[in-house]
């Protein structure tokens, strides 16, 4: 079956020389972009339910923009005020910039990393090592980042600001795509929860990453396009690889 129309469970590129716009045109695919996902805080009760204080700590740990986004939405609800003394370790230069939306920017209180892995933001946490440390964390997340601040012996608390949910499908919404493009088991979840009679049929499945790669086998779908690889390290590349053999299109 020819690949006419395709779903992008991700937000719409906010530029327009998106690869995925380049893939469009290329092929006179029609793409649309619609997350099976949305990230929500908690809300004031469900935190407080946890009993952690946030002003007990001097140090936050940022691993995402959701998580600065949801921190300083709860601090609001809580009515919170955050002093100027806390200082804050972000897993990267782009997310550490992305507190500027609620704090004054103050190089000496903002540490980042350098490749986006923990392990590269660690060296600087444990140059604070007495300082006590707050991770906010999604209600999905694995204990990495706790194993790591254990081991290097450093005072910390992880906590569940924030959850991912499904981004239910309203009636009358158009569901008639000839390929889905997911990049979560949550999108896989959001999928059954939404069309619980799903009939996959001649309908394409691509996936990034291993474990959303999974999620669809454990669902009973099947899987048409895997990615990375190492012919297309990412998704629009490997859509256009797949869109190309599949609509039998020239270069």
């Amino acid at each position: 079956m020819t690949i006419k129309k395709v779903l992008v469970s991700q937000p719409k590129p906010t530029s327009e020389k998106s690869p995925y716009y380049e893939i469009a045109e290329k092929y006179g695919v029609k793409i649309d972009f619609r997350p099976f996902i949305k990230v929500e805080s908690l809300t004031a009760r469900e935190f407080r339910q946890q009993k952690v204080s946030i002003l007990d700590y001097t140090a936050i740990v940022f691993t995402s923009r959701h998580a600065i986004d949801h921190f300083f939405h709860l601090c609001t609800d809580l009515r919170v005020t955050i002093p100027e003394t806390m200082k804050y370790f972000c897993i990267t230069e782009s997310v550490a910039l992305y507190i500027q939306k609620y704090v004054q920017y103050r190089k000496r209180k903002i540490f980042f990393g350098s490749t986006g892995k923990f392990d590269d933001l660690l060296p600087a946490i444990q140059k604070h090592k007495t300082e006590k440390y707050l991770v906010p964390m999604s209600d999905v997340h694995n204990d990495d980042i706790k194993h790591l601040l254990d081991k290097a012996k450093v005072q910390h608390t992880e906590v569940v600001m924030y959850r991912t949910v499904s981004n239910d499908f309203q009636p009358g919404e158009d569901f008639d795509y000839d390929m889905l493009v997911f990049f979560s088991p949550a999108g896989i979840s959001s999928l059954k929860k939404n069309f619980p009679d799903f009939d996959q049929k001649d309908i394409k499945i691509g996936t990034f990453g291993s474990t959303t790669a999974q999620a669809v086998r454990d669902a009973g779908l099947r899987l048409d396009l895997e990615a990375p690889s190492v012919q297309a390290p990412s998704m629009p590349a490997a859509l256009d690889l797949f869109i190309r053999e599949n609509n039998k299109v020239e270069k």
